[in-house]
């Protein structure tokens, strides 16, 4: 950090530099503090890459630099998002009249997907949210597993509901929801609800039973959200679609591009079974502003899709770009290699890295995500498995991350980058059996 600030830090400057001396300069004094996260060795987070296609439309759609928030702003932009839009829900096996929303990521498409079942659900007790607000409002509470993404908390934050609202119910070891437990939380209080269920558990990679919990739910007239940040795609693939059994029965679901679409980050997505809730959530209206909706047209084309009415953004880079250009570059079957070759990489990292001296299997990988531990000899593990995961980042072999899985500090492994060769994780293998050797000899010296 102080190398970056020395680097970095600079006197406003009074007079501009020359474009290309400012480009160099930016580039060398970054070099010490770029993560490789975009490279095939990379396993920590659930962080991807980009497809050439996808960086190469990114880049246009900077050069381009449209505000993507009106059709009448950039015309080519909107309709590729509508378009795009179309795909992804074909490509999720969702609904297809559910509307959508192209946002920063899955913390911001939470939003949007929770604004709309916010709007709905107070809606059905009578209580108009968009004019009132929250002040008087009936209790809304939100069911979780007690395990979910910290953005799902934050979404509630930024709603106005507050943390509070969030009510877990019992789960399995992998956080999965125990529908016993979820039918007796939804039975003991007439509240407005929302249920969120995951694709995906961010230490597990679990899937909720969503056939049942969505039923469940239904009878007792809430609201289903699924966060499928990364699990969502397992959609794509015939091998993995199973897990996914039941999910189209949800009413709002979200998902990152910039996972296993691989597209440049600034990607999420949101997609609301009642377009009518997400629109009056959304939508916003100003005099300057030239709406489709407003513009007289007599024929027969639908009208245009003004991209403001679905997100909680004014202006804002047109997204969809990379994402038309990844989907079409790799087409369904290579968005499907894609999920299955990482699936079998993440597979073959928790299998052998837990079978090595000195390291514990904890979770073995349904889709892209693992753990494993490292064991001590003086029943230190959580401090043993930090030393291991500092000695392999440091190696610049690979990376990964930690986290805390059931009270233990363990490994996390994610692969979702379409990068990742058999050769990465052979040499990933190889580093995590250095740094245990490593520390063994340490110990004994």
């Amino acid at each position: 950090m102080t190398q970056l600030r020395e680097a970095l830090s600079r006197a406003l400057p009074e007079e501009g530099s020359d474009d290309a001396q400012v480009i160099d300069e930016l580039v060398r004094d970054t070099d010490a503090g770029i993560l490789a996260s975009a490279g095939g060795r990379f396993f920590g987070w659930v962080i991807g890459g980009g497809t050439p296609a996808a960086l190469a439309a990114d880049w246009l759609t900077s050069t381009w630099d449209q505000n993507a928030a009106l059709h009448a702003c950039g015309p080519a932009e909107a309709v590729i998002e509508e378009v795009a839009g179309d795909w992804l829900k074909q490509l999720l096996r969702l609904p297809p009249e559910a509307s959508f929303a192209f946002t920063t990521g899955a913390q911001q498409a939470h939003v949007t997907a929770l604004a709309a079942a916010r709007t709905k659900v107070l809606a059905d007790r009578g209580w108009d949210v968009e004019r009132r607000g929250m002040a008087g409002a009936p209790t809304l509470r939100v069911l979780t597993s007690g395990t979910q993404h910290a953005s799902i908390e934050r979404a509630v934050r930024l709603l106005g509901l507050g943390a509070d609202c969030l009510h877990p119910t019992d789960t399995d070891d992998y956080g999965r929801i125990d529908l016993t437990s979820l039918q007796r939380r939804l039975a003991e209080q007439d509240a407005p609800t929302v249920l969120c269920l995951q694709a995906g558990e961010i230490n597990t990679g679990a899937f909720d039973s969503f056939t049942e919990a969505c039923r469940l739910a239904h009878d007792h007239g809430a609201w289903v959200h699924v966060d499928g940040a990364f699990g969502l795609w397992a959609a794509v693939s015939e091998r993995h679609r199973h897990l996914l059994a039941g999910v189209d029965h949800a009413d709002s679901w979200t998902t990152d591009g910039h996972k296993w679409l691989n597209v440049p980050f600034d990607s999420g997505f949101a997609f609301v079974r009642h377009p009518g809730a997400h629109h009056t959530a959304m939508s916003t209206r100003a005099s300057y502003l030239v709406h489709t909706a407003d513009v007289d047209d007599d024929s027969a084309t639908p009208p245009a899709r003004d991209q403001i009415d679905w997100n909680p953004e004014w202006s804002r880079r047109g997204r969809a770009v990379p994402v038309y250009a990844a989907i079409r570059a790799l087409g369904r079957r290579g968005i499907a290699d894609i999920i299955e070759r990482c699936s079998d990489h993440a597979y073959r990292l928790a299998i052998e890295i837990g079978a090595l001296n000195g390291a514990e299997l904890l979770v073995t990988p349904r889709i892209n995500q693992g753990l494993v531990r490292f064991l001590a000899d003086n029943g230190d593990h959580d401090a043993r498995t930090e030393h291991v995961i500092d000695h392999v980042q440091r190696s610049g072999e690979a990376w990964f991350s930690a986290t805390t899985w059931n009270n233990m500090r363990a490994m996390r492994i994610s692969v979702v980058n379409w990068q990742t060769s058999a050769d990465d994780i052979t040499r990933a293998i190889t580093t995590v059996h250095t740094a245990l050797d490593l520390e063994l000899a340490a110990k004994k010296a």
